[in-house]
């Protein structure tokens, strides 16, 4: 790792440490980082659990228990200095014992964790919110031997690498990283970087009842819910075409809760939404980068008496500035999933758009121009 020096053009190479010079542990430190931080791996995780140790007649821990953006168990553990050549198998053990871990246990598993981390947020409602599903019953976890195991470690020894990518190649699911810490005066700084990569895996099952009822209940729960909406959205683009309005024209009815249609600039969306207990209209900001749609949704916001004059109504502006998106909306309860209610429903939803619509789409193009003219400092 080197630091740039923009005055004399140069670099400086700043020193590789161990983390036993620095007095790093796994538990107090790297673990805490990782529980904190689990991007760090590269991808989006949900830290269910902390030194997880509820195994049958064992009392041993792993690491951390996370879930992937598919519903699948990550079992992580972390060496410092030396990965240990009993490491690979300490995580697959871990893996087998969590392959029998039901959606209902998870769920308590990972309340536990937020009960002693944080109290007052629910586990059920989080995950929902991480697989973005409407309700925990769409909601799929721990599926066939999905199970995966990532390993950190400052070294990797060669039975363990070599076991790893052997592993692999059986359709084991395996990543290795390499954690090294280097140190700068009193600057410290981590690099974490993935060794061996995760290579596909076929979907097997695997034979616990308890497991194959409740996947086949959520197979069962998830095609009724999908034909449900795909009815729905066929009656309501066919409503907005009845009406002339066209900005949904190339969209196509979907099995999801929600349907986007463009507005003309990239990454700047109308969103139509069907929930189990209310509809919604959106004007979505959902480009790439969070401080541009910030930005976008500040110049909306510096205009929102023009934008509700015209639509008719208080619009709701939530910036959301924990996430990425930025979202402009109307909303009315509906018993979504109540056709008897659909006539209503479409209704307002017609209306809505068309409002959305005409208050929304004189302003792209001073989105656009705002684009043009943002500050440096405001892209980040």
């Amino acid at each position: 790792m080197f630091r740039i020096n923009s005055d004399t053009n140069r670099i400086s190479k700043i020193p590789r440490m161990k983390f036993s010079e620095l007095g790093v542990s796994e538990r107090n430190h790297l673990q805490e980082w990782l529980a904190n931080q689990p991007d760090a791996l590269g991808e989006e995780l949900l830290i269910i659990q902390k030194e997880f140790d509820g195994f049958d007649d064992t009392r041993e821990r792993l690491d951390l228990l996370a879930i992937d953006k598919a519903g699948a168990l990550v079992i992580i553990e972390n060496k410092l200095d030396d990965s240990g050549r009993d490491v690979v198998w300490q995580a697959l053990k871990y893996a087998s014992y969590c392959s029998t871990l039901s959606k209902a246990k998870i769920a308590e598993i990972f309340q536990r964790y937020l009960d002693k981390t944080g109290p007052g947020r629910e586990a059920q409602a989080l995950i929902c919110e991480f697989l973005e599903k409407e309700d925990f019953a769409e909601v799929d976890l721990n599926s066939g031997i999905d199970q995966r195991v990532v390993m950190v470690a400052a070294e990797f020894r060669k039975e363990v690498t070599s076991t790893a990518l052997w592993l692999l190649k059986h359709k084991i699911k395996v990543k290795c990283f390499k954690a090294t810490p280097y140190k700068d005066g009193n600057d410290l700084f981590l690099s974490i970087d993935q060794l061996i990569p995760l290579a596909e895996a076929e979907d097997l099952m695997i034979g616990i009842s308890e497991k194959e009822q409740e996947e086949q209940s959520v197979e069962k729960h998830q095609a009724t819910r999908y034909q449900l909406r795909t009815a729905f959205w066929h009656r309501m683009l066919e409503a907005l075409d009845e009406a002339g309005v066209t900005v949904y024209g190339n969209v196509a009815p979907s099995k999801d809760h929600w349907l986007y249609a463009g507005s003309g600039l990239s990454g700047v969306q109308y969103t139509m939404i069907l929930n189990r207990d209310e509809a919604r209209v959106e004007f979505a900001l959902s480009r790439s980068s969070r401080e541009v749609n910030k930005y976008l949704f500040d110049v909306l916001h510096g205009r929102a008496s023009e934008i509700e004059a015209r639509f008719g109504e208080k619009l709701i502006w939530d910036r959301l500035n924990d996430k990425k998106s930025s979202i402009v909306r109307s909303m009315k309860a509906f018993d979504g999933h109540n056709s008897d209610a659909w006539p209503e429903l479409i209704a307002w939803m017609v209306d809505h758009v068309k409002r959305m619509e005409r208050s929304f789409g004189p302003e792209v193009p001073r989105l656009r121009v705002a684009l043009q003219q943002m500050p440096m400092s405001a892209a980040g």
